[in-house]
């Protein structure tokens, strides 16, 4: 038997996997800043004044408190009551994101390009090796461990999933918490968030809190990514299976099957996807105005101040990256792998 050049079948999955991996962060980044920035605004408050009786162009800013008609909505203080808005030809308009396309013109606008990419190279460093690391356990027990322990096929993807996510999201979960409060809304004015700065503020938080501070909003996290991976791969699986059934094989199924599959977990998840992201991102400020600080203690927080539809803020931006991302991880995952292995010809 002669071997042509190629990598073995662990070697190849681990060059997929990081391929994809690498893909997915440099071109689904801006989705993701975009989706943080919505998720972490504050809502609007009550204005200080009657609309009917809005005196033109005056600010509903208590009267200590400065107006500022310029400032960038991605730049104004996290605090609510300094929130600026302004009467304006019939119309209270706030400087705040007020959706997808609104946000990308805002950072664009105070942020620049380099903006609508803030936090990928913090993305590449905890997106490569987590996802890489994701994928191979999954794969590992999907086809080495399982089979011998499951009793039903059918709920494999499912368990192994469920199990390699939770693995890796506790393992990844500090490096999280760094990107999400990279990519979050300033806490004051003209000053975004650096990687110095978090990294900073994640250094005094350690010492004044402890360690495992840097696993706050954890649950959060399980409770989104966990479920999502359940739901993914037993709908990945299952329409795999059902396409191959019917003769259809290769990289594009796999996008396909990883896109749509991703849709619809993101789509279950995305209340816990505005927790997580909400929960991390009061662990490095002064914390809730409220008080409220546990998962479902904002869960409760939120509901009761801006309703039920806020726990899909940001679902725009969110299924945007996942449906590509999941398309392209699974399908360099499936394609790359196999195009690497070593073949072996009689």
């Amino acid at each position: 038997m002669t071997a042509h050049n190629g990598l073995d079948p662990f070697q190849a999955k681990l060059v997929a996997a990081a391929t994809g991996s690498t893909m997915t962060a440099l071109t689904m980044t801006p989705f993701d800043v975009v989706k943080t920035r919505l998720q972490t605004q504050r809502p609007v408050p009550f204005p200080l004044f009657p609309r009917a009786s809005a005196p033109s162009q005056l600010c509903c800013q208590p009267p200590n408190k400065p107006c500022v008609r310029s400032m960038s909505s991605l730049a104004r203080p996290i605090a609510a009551e300094e929130l600026v808005c302004v009467w304006h030809n019939g119309v209270m308009s706030t400087e705040r994101v007020t959706g997808f396309f609104d946000a990308i013109k805002h950072i664009w606008k105070a942020e620049g390009t380099k903006g609508l990419w803030k936090g990928s190279g913090t993305t590449l460093v905890i997106g490569v090796p987590s996802s890489t690391a994701y994928m191979l356990t999954y794969d590992h027990l999907l086809n080495k461990v399982l089979p011998a322990i499951v009793p039903y096929e059918s709920l494999i993807p499912l368990t192994a999933g469920i199990t390699a996510r939770s693995t890796i999201t506790c393992l990844a979960s500090p490096l999280e918490l760094v990107r999400t409060n990279l990519q979050s809304t300033p806490i004051s004015p003209g000053t975004p968030h650096t990687l110095r700065s978090v990294l900073v503020s994640v250094r005094q938080l350690v010492r004044s809190q402890g360690p495992l501070c840097l696993w706050r909003g954890l649950g959060a996290t399980l409770w989104r990514d966990v479920p999502f991976s359940g739901i993914y791969w037993l709908n990945y699986e299952s329409m795999k299976k059902g396409f191959s059934r019917r003769g259809h094989e290769g990289a594009w199924i796999s996008f396909i099957c990883g896109a749509v599959s991703g849709t619809g977990a993101a789509l279950i998840t995305s209340p816990m996807d505005v927790l997580k992201t909400r929960r991390q991102a009061l662990v490095m400020t002064a914390g809730s105005p409220t008080g409220v600080s546990s998962t479902f203690g904002v869960l409760a927080q939120i509901i009761r101040t801006e309703g039920a539809s806020a726990l899909f803020t940001g679902i725009v931006p969110r299924v945007a990256k996942i449906a590509p991302a999941c398309g392209i991880m699974i399908g360099c995952f499936e394609g790359v792998g196999k195009f690497l292995v070593k073949h072996e010809q009689k």
